[in-house]
């Protein structure tokens, strides 16, 4: 019985056991649970503002564009984004220690960053909190390892402000070569002008007996008839001053009653008289006179022949370029040159006439010009389209108003005008004694002080209280570089100007425009086709 009793008591036991054990691993399971939930709580309250931030992101993600996204302080696009800009400062600072090492690690973060937002970008949805931690976390950790190692703030800031006054200056460098070549561009003869002007000038040098006649065509009653009307160009360009000479004579209402003075140097003007020798103007009187032949025109007289003689006014204008500190438009010789300064003596060349037209070479004549003669100029010498309603067109755009001479005797409000089309009246000229201004004006700014070049700016001086406003109309400009002018305007003009670098006769010209210049060209001329197609 013993035995028995003793055997029965022995599964009781393992029984008691068993679920001792099995109460003390519930137990344990309880308390693992209740731990991990414990964590979990935590580890909510702790993410929970990122992760409503991060719902509340997704939520509005359909409403939000990337920009709206990245500028907003809730967002982690934002953040990687304020990070990356704070990392590429770091990798040029670590670049220029030297520590390659760092600016590679930088630089692999700064990647991450940007593929992420990319995504956002190219996606639509916003970065998460999941994707963004990681990133921004080792970022971080990166940033303060650059300023541990001894990029601090003062290091970054010194080293920021020269690298961004580095990159000023390569920028303005870039500007000035851009300029550079645009202005050789806008200077460089094409070949077909270049073709057209040796043709030409062959052409003179075989025509003895018109050389002859050439001379006596000086003394022509037409050259100083009153009653016809006169125009003046001065330029060493034949194609151009053919399509002005054309495109007047096309539109005059009666061609025969017209004069043309032209004026060019000594190389081109074999060519320019063989030019006008063999082509026919409707009757219009064409005079070509070569500016060489001025002899009055000398230093004695004239200061700008005395500046332009000078050897710094010549290593300046004429000589290599040296720097980017000088405008490249300025070193243009054509500022400085004889002719482009020749309608400051218009009164002097043709003493016989009372009014004159005065037309740039890069100008084209849409309408009859012969009213303008009988405009009231209401006793003033320059009768000129102002040009207040566009940018940079006041006196103080163009002159040095720090200069107490200039300041004492000019209004820097005045408004500013044009040269290309005007029509001057010689004995209100002469009465002015306007040419004595302009050599008091050139002789104060001999150190380059009042204004830096051009004829406008003493012109400007010259013509002061001088000058009539013409209609709008007359003269319509910055067909040269700009694009946008209406249509309206353009076909309403009498006169349009080719000013800027984009000549019509060039490859860079505005191509909206180049039929306007085009079609006063005579095509059917022999040496245009051979030079065309050479």
């Amino acid at each position: 019985m013993r035995r028995r009793a003793a055997d029965f008591r022995r599964p009781v036991r393992r029984r008691f056991a068993y679920w001792i054990w099995l109460l003390l691993g519930a137990f344990s399971l309880a308390g693992l649970v209740l731990f991990f939930l414990q964590h979990h709580y935590r580890e909510y309250r702790v993410h929970r503002p990122f992760l409503e931030r991060n719902a509340k992101v997704e939520n509005s993600a359909k409403r939000l564009n990337f920009t709206e996204e990245i500028l907003s302080v809730t967002s982690f696009s934002r953040q990687l984004s304020e990070q990356m800009v704070l990392a590429k400062a770091y990798v040029i600072i670590a670049k220029e220690h030297n520590n390659l090492h760092l600016a590679w690690e930088l630089s692999s973060k700064i990647r991450s960053c940007q593929l992420l937002l990319s995504k956002a970008a190219m996606t639509g949805d916003p970065v998460t909190m999941e994707e963004a931690e990681p990133v921004i976390k080792s970022l971080s950790s990166l940033i303060f390892k650059a300023q541990d190692v001894h990029y601090d703030i003062a290091t970054t800031i010194v080293m920021m402000k020269s690298y961004i006054q580095a990159l000023e200056e390569r920028a303005n460098t870039a500007t000035v070569q851009s300029t550079v070549f645009a202005q050789v561009s806008a200077e460089a003869l094409p070949k077909s002008l270049h073709c057209l002007n040796v043709k030409l000038m062959a052409d003179w040098l075989k025509m003895t007996s018109r050389q002859k006649f050439s001379h006596k065509s000086r003394i022509l009653p037409q050259l100083s008839d009153k009653n016809l009307y006169h125009f003046c160009i001065f330029s060493d360009n034949v194609l151009a001053t053919s399509v002005v000479v054309n495109s007047t004579v096309i539109n005059a209402d009666h061609p025969k009653h017209l004069v043309f003075h032209i004026v060019t140097d000594g190389i081109i003007y074999g060519a320019m008289k063989a030019w006008f020798l063999s082509n026919d103007l409707k009757g219009a009187t064409v005079e070509v006179q070569n500016i060489e032949e001025f002899h009055w025109l000398n230093e004695s007289y004239s200061p700008i022949v005395k500046q332009l003689h000078s050897p710094e006014s010549r290593a300046f204008y004429f000589g290599p370029y040296q720097g980017v500190n000088i405008e490249p438009k300025l070193q243009n010789p054509k500022f400085v040159s004889l002719l482009n300064h020749l309608r400051f003596y218009i009164p002097e060349i043709y003493p016989l006439l009372d009014k004159i037209v005065f037309l740039d070479d890069d100008v084209v004549v849409q309408k009859d010009l012969t009213p303008l003669f009988s405009l009231d100029l209401h006793g003033n010498v320059n009768g000129a389209v102002e040009t207040c309603l566009e940018a940079f067109h006041r006196y103080y755009k163009y002159l040095n108003f720090s200069n107490s001479i200039i300041s004492s005797k000019f209004d820097p409000q005045a408004c500013g005008w044009a040269f290309g089309l005007n029509i001057f009246d010689l004995g209100a000229w002469r009465k002015a004694n306007v040419t004595a201004k302009y050599h008091y004006w050139q002789e104060q700014n001999a150190d380059g002080t009042l204004w830096k070049l051009g004829t406008l700016p003493p012109a400007l001086l010259s013509f002061y209280g001088l000058t009539e406003p013409l209609d709008r109309r007359w003269h319509v400009l910055g067909l040269g570089y700009d694009l946008n002018i209406d249509s309206r305007l353009i076909e309403s003009a009498a006169v349009i100007h080719f000013n800027g670098n984009m000549k019509p006769w060039l490859k860079l010209a505005i191509g909206r425009y180049k039929p306007l210049w085009h079609r006063y060209i005579n095509q059917s001329h022999p040496h245009l086709q051979d030079c065309a197609t050479g």
